[in-house]
Parts: C-alpha cells; sequence; structure tokens
C-alpha cells in the first residue's frame, strides 16, 4: 500500500515525547512489510537542513495554504528517514514554525496546525501522489479525516483515500474557541452535530474520532479504557459510537537503540546468556552518582516526566515509606515544581540512599536501564509506556500500576505463580494508592533477594519480544480494512 503517515514530531528531527519514538520507527517497519510510506512533518526552526541532508523541493515552489483566510506561502524539503529509504517531507513555514518550542501557548496554536493539515494535503496533491492510507497521529493532524472527507472531496486524487487516527494520548486534544472552525473554513452545521466540539470547544481529537475511517490507540488496554468515563476524559462516548472501528495496538521499540548487547552508551554489554555486565554497571553508575555500592542492596530506577499523570503525586503520598526500606534510587526527569522540589528534599535527606538529576540526559537514561535491579512507573494512566518494555529487555525488573500498556506488558510474577506458571515479568498493582504501591514494591524487594527467582523473573522478561515488526504486522492488517 502507499502510505502517508503525518505526525507533528518523530525522532531524529524533532521530539517531546513518545509519539516522536513510535512516527520515527514505524514508517521503517511498514516499508520493510512492503508498503511505500512518506512521512510528512512540520519543518520547526530547530530542524536544520544541512545536518539533516534536507533538499528543497524547488519543483514544488511556493504553495499557497488559506488559513483564517489568509493565504500563507509554504515550501517543502525532503530527506530520508536514516537507515530506511522513507522519505519524509517537511512542510517549511516559519511565519509558523519558527517558535521557541515544537507546541505553544500563542494565541494562534490553532492556525499552526491547521496550515500543518492543510499544508499535507496540497503537498500530496502537488506531488500527484495517490496514497491508500493517510495515517494521522495525535491531535495536531486531527483535521484531515474531514478536510480529506469535505474541503478537498472535489480532488478525484483522493477518491477512495481511507484516513486512519492514532490516539497516543487522549489528554491532549486540540481544545480552542469555536472561530477555529471557520478558520479552518468548515461547515457551520458540524458546530452543532457533535463531531467536532467538546465542552463548548472546537476540538481537533474528536473531529478525527468522528471522521476517519478506522481510530486506534497505542495498547489493548487503553483502548477499553478510553471508553470509560474514568479514563475517557470526556471523549468516551464518542468513541463508543464508533466502536466497530476501535481498537488498540501496542507500540513497539527499536532494539537496535535498546539493547544492553549492543548499546553504546553504557560502559558494560551484557545479554541473556551473560548477565555480568548488569552488576558493572551498576557499579559504575552508583560511583558516579557518589551511592555506595552494595551488590545485596537493590537500586531502583526512575526516567519519566514528573507529573501527576506518571504517578508522581502517589509517590510523594509514600515517600516517606518508601525511603525506610533498604533500598537505593537513581531518578532522571523534570517536570512539575512541586515534584522536582520533593526529590530535592528527599535526596538532602537521605544522601546515601538518593540521587536526582533533572533534565533529559539521554546517555543516562540508558545506563540508568542497565544498572538498575527495578524500574518503577506508577502510573495513574499510560496509554503504551516505553521503558517498562525497555526494562524487561535490560533485565531490570519493571513494578508498575496495571493500566494501559503497562497492564499490557508487564505481567505479575506473584499472580501468574498462584496460578501455577513462572511465566512472571514483573510486579503490578491496580488499586491507585500508596498501600497498593508499597505492596508491590515489597513483594519486589523480598524477591529480590532470592537470587534464583529473581534471575527467572530477569531472564523471563529479557525474553519478551516488543520489536516493531509485530506492531507493523497489526497496523498493516488496521490499513486493510481501512481500506475495506
Amino acid at each position: 500500500m502507499q502510505i502517508a503517515f503525518v505526525a507533528s514530531e518523530a525522532i531524529p528531527y524533532a521530539k517531546t515525547g513518545g509519539l516522536a519514538d513510535v512516527s520515527g520507527a514505524l514508517p521503517r517497519e511498514l516499508e520493510k512489510c512492503g508498503h511505500k510510506v512518506k512521512l510528512f512533518l512540520p519543518k520547526y526552526y530547530s530542524i536544520n537542513e544541512q545536518h539533516f541532508s534536507l533538499i528543497y523541493m524547488d519543483s514544488l515552489g511556493e504553495i499557497p495554504v488559506r488559513v483564517n483566510h489568509t493565504a500563507h506561502n509554504i515550501t517543502v524539503y525532503k530527506g530520508k528517514l536514516p537507515q530506511s529509504v522513507v522519505e519524509v517531507y517537511f512542510i517549511n513555514c516559519p511565519h509558523f514554525f519558527h517558535r521557541h518550542s515544537l507546541y505553544t501557548n500563542d494565541h494562534d496554536e490553532d492556525e499552526r496546525f491547521l496550515l500543518f493539515n492543510k499544508a499535507v494535503i496540497e503537498t500530496i496533491q502537488r506531488l500527484s501522489w495517490k496514497p491508500d492510507i493517510i495515517h494521522c497521529n495525535d491531535w495536531q493532524t486531527g483535521l484531515i479525516p474531514l478536510l480529506i472527507k469535505e474541503n478537498y472531496s472535489w480532488d478525484i486524487l483522493f477518491n477512495g483515500v481511507s484516513t486512519v487516527f492514532t490516539i497516543h494520548n487522549i489528554g491532549y486534544q486540540g481544545l480552542f474557541k469555536k472561530e477555529t472552525a471557520h478558520k479552518a473554513e468548515l461547515k457551520e452545521e458540524h458546530l452543532y452535530d457533535d463531531t467536532i466540539v467538546h465542552n463548548g470547544l472546537f476540538s481537533f481529537l474528536k473531529s478525527a474520532i468522528s471522521f476517519a475511517d478506522k481510530i486506534n490507540t497505542v495498547s489493548e488496554t487503553y483502548a477499553k479504557e478510553l471508553l470509560t468515563a474514568e479514563y475517557g476524559a470526556g471523549l468516551n462516548k464518542s468513541l463508543a459510537k464508533r466502536l466497530t472501528d476501535y481498537s488498540g495496538i501496542i507500540n513497539g521499540v527499536d532494539y537496535n537503540i535498546w539493547n544492553p548487547e549492543t548499546d553504546k552508551n553504557i560502559p558494560f554489554n551484557y545479554s541473556l546468556r551473560d548477565l555480568s555486565g548488569k552488576q558493572k554497571n551498576k557499579e559504575f553508575l552508583l560511583k558516579k552518582i557518589n551511592l555506595p555500592f552494595d551488590s545485596k542492596t537493590p537500586l531502583i530506577g526512575m526516567v519519566s516526566r514528573m507529573a501527576a499523570q506518571k504517578g508522581f503525586d502517589l509517590f510523594a503520598s509514600s515517600a516517606e515509606y518508601l525511603m525506610s526500606f533498604n533500598a537505593q534510587w537513581v531518578v532522571l526527569g523534570s517536570g512539575e515544581k512541586e515534584y522536582e522540589q520533593l526529590f530535592l528534599l528527599l535526596q538532602k535527606e537521605y544522601p546515601q540512599k538518593l540521587a536526582v538529576s533533572f533534565g533529559y540526559n539521554n546517555e543516562l537514561a540508558h545506563l540508568i536501564e542497565a544498572a538498575s535491579d527495578i524500574f518503577l512507573m506508577p502510573s495513574q494512566y499510560e496509554p503504551c509506556g516505553l521503558n517498562q518494555i525497555y526494562s524487561l529487555k535490560y533485565g531490570t525488573v519493571p513494578v508498575v500500576r496495571k493500566t494501559g500498556g503497562l497492564a499490557d506488558t508487564v505481567r505479575d510474577w506473584d499472580e501468574l505463580l498462584f496460578n501455577g506458571s513462572e511465566d512472571g515479568t514483573g510486579f503490578s498493582f491496580e488499586q491507585y494508592d500508596g498501600y497498593a504501591l508499597t505492596n508491590a514494591f515489597d513483594r519486589a524487594l523480598k524477591h529480590f533477594q532470592n537470587k534464583s527467582v529473581w534471575s527467572k523473573i530477569q531472564l523471563n522478561g529479557m525474553m519478551k519480544d516488543f520489536s516493531w515488526n509485530h506492531s507493523a504486522e497489526q497496523y498493516s492488517e488496521l490499513y486493510k480494512k481501512a481500506v475495506k
């Protein structure tokens, strides 16, 4: 199939979160499945054409794209996704995309992505290329399905073109004043037919839910959760209307990057057959962060955005009890000030137990995965999650809340053992409260002292395969259904 993959970020060009990892990896795997994929991205100020060997597409010239009744001229640059033949098209409009960050709180945030949605469609027109599927991702691309069906329905190029929309996090809905619909030149009736308005605001995300041919999200459990009032962020009823067109596909990970056997970011590589390098990485990291090394003391890692969604309110309520365990902690991340302040206080109070580093450091993130014995992810909700999958590959036993992708990827050792199976890969808890968290944590620490059991849990996790090829096959099947 011919697939236009549209996203607001993708590694290695621009990243704020997991969407970039998906957009940088899935198109490559789709190509391996035999599809022809073109990736479309905004050309942000940070994307340097020389660094990424981008070519200005002189043949397309300047393309006028109308937003809010004003024509903005865009140009297009072209590159290749590294280690693939996937063509990447960058929508260049300095007026909208040369900003201080990818996403802003500027007054024209709606216009920025209105332009991007329309510019992708108009670029496809200028290329005279007919995709079978336009695969849109998150709210920033959510208007494309409606625009294809109505505003650009006059162009026979789009006859038979199907749209797929992936929700990576329903918490971000692209909400703006109703006048955004007029800026996009949509039919007035949509402001009253419950297709694009949510709680009195125009919603890019709701528009995609209403008009995409197929909708999916990034894990099976998260797909089920979004149908409930607790997790659906007000859009559960809209999704329920599309139930026959709705599904969940777990994200994959790139084992070319996240693999302890070949990881260039860690000093000691190791494998399923020889885990000795893991202990050396632990000793190396503890020395680096000025914590004492003791092989009998477990090291717990956290690499995360410090926000309530990631369970940091739960951690905060249980912090004193968690610090009472015989364990050490290494934390990397940044976010809400109250949680950053909490870790500064904990580091000061427990200098032999905890070290925190704020911001994001890719090398340190890899080292934490390789050195830690346990990885904690107590998320309130987690559409897919990647760090728990990295942890499994690195023999770092995850302790997670049983939600979203965490529930789909981590199998509780004690729960399975009770049913006669030794296939568990970690520890999980369901209730979102401090008791449930500390209970799961306590179980993990007790098993850590039994080296034969712990080794079994580590090896179970390391043998799991969450590579992108399986996910890409599932997307291929979804595309077939969308075309039908």
